[in-house]
């Protein structure tokens, strides 16, 4: 069940995914051909619907959405009827490839929010150790005291604490609880090294402390939910454009590099370990597929983006032939990071890595 329900989770986040593209352009009058979840030239399933055909195919690992005038493979069959991609104003047609991405990450947004409401185990801000000498120590922090706002702004995790004083710029005033009593207390951080998600030494603002450690469920209002989801999509979203980053100058090596059957594994591993760590997995496969879609190659949405807003400013469209070589390109781009996604899974499972 669990290999079915990965499956069925990654289509589901595609077919939000086309939703998005599907919706935009039927609101801006642009013809949609076909609507499929799923490739392959089989059908399994298909019904037209209007001037829409609506299609399942076999191969569930990805989907389209297939847009009168439009064509990845090969962008000569570009045309400029009122009813086409090409045929309407660029506003409109920046709006139409980008929505796919908006609704992945609308799409997160929601999944985070949930959690938020039904709660979820968390590191809570409670002080284990206390470094000597350090800004905490100095400010009369002890093991076992639990922080409950700083500068005004309540904290109900350790990530939360972490955070904000990790960008703190000076003094912070600190309410904490000590045997069931609230106390103040100001503490100044200082410079220090740390690591950070890559490995790499960071100096960044210490005060001195370590999480004793104790987890508890914690859940929001629904207000504090929404709040709680666009910072976690926020989050989500920086962190895997900084990935990205790590992956072109080298930190993070290509072997990191994971293809559909990392996916598809450990989508399986999460729908084992319940319907929160569930949601909070397809929620960071979400944002993962809104931001790479994103991405300036010419077979994705960032690339047919580029080539709009360069319409936009230049009022001149490029050449048949450089669309079709650049889309080649990106193509070619494209599928060697398929191909080392994939190359990668497959020395996981020789080397007994993969979490099946």
């Amino acid at each position: 069940m669990g290999l079915i329900g990965s499956i069925l989770v990654l289509s589901f986040l595609i077919f939000f995914h086309e939703l998005g593209h599907f919706l935009a352009a039927k609101l801006f009058g642009v013809r949609v051909e076909a609507f499929s979840i799923g490739f392959g030239k089989t059908r399994i399933f298909k019904k037209q619907i209007g001037e829409t055909e609506y299609s399942l195919r076999p191969i569930p690992l990805g989907g389209f959405v297939q847009l009168k005038g439009q064509s990845d493979i090969d962008p000569k069959l570009r045309n400029e009827d009122k009813d086409s991609l090409y045929g309407i104003a660029h506003w409109k047609r920046l709006v139409i490839l980008a929505a796919g991405s908006f609704f992945n990450l609308l799409l997160a947004f929601l999944l985070f929010m949930a959690i938020g409401l039904m709660g979820k185990n968390e590191l809570v801000p409670i002080v284990g150790k206390v470094q000597e000498n350090m800004p905490a120590a100095l400010a009369g922090l002890k093991s076992g005291d639990r922080i409950l706002e700083i500068d005004g702004e309540k904290i109900v995790t350790w990530n939360a604490l972490s955070s904000v004083i990790a960008e703190s710029k000076g003094t912070l005033e600190i309410v904490f609880l000590r045997n069931n009593q609230e106390f103040i207390t100001r503490i100044t951080p200082k410079l220090g090294e740390s690591k950070n998600l890559f490995g790499e030494s960071i100096e960044r603002p210490l005060v001195g402390i370590s999480a004793s450690g104790d987890v508890e469920i914690v859940s929001y209002s629904f207000l504090d939910s929404m709040l709680y989801a666009f910072r976690e999509t926020k989050e989500s979203s920086k962190l895997i454009l900084q990935s990205i980053e790590k992956i072109f100058v080298g930190v993070v090596p290509l072997s990191e590099v994971g293809g559909v059957v990392s996916i598809v594994s450990i989508t399986k591993k999460a729908t084992e370990l319940g319907i929160v760590t569930l949601f909070a997995f397809s929620a960071l496969i979400s944002v993962n597929l809104g931001i790479l879609n994103l991405l300036p190659i010419p077979a994705l949405d960032g690339g047919h983006i580029i080539f709009t807003l360069y319409e936009m400013v230049s009022k001149r469209i490029p050449t048949q032939e450089t669309l079709y070589r650049l889309s080649m390109a990106g193509w070619i781009v494209l599928l060697g990071l398929m191909g080392l996604g994939f190359y990668n899974d497959i020395l996981r499972i020789i080397n007994g890595t993969m979490p099946f």
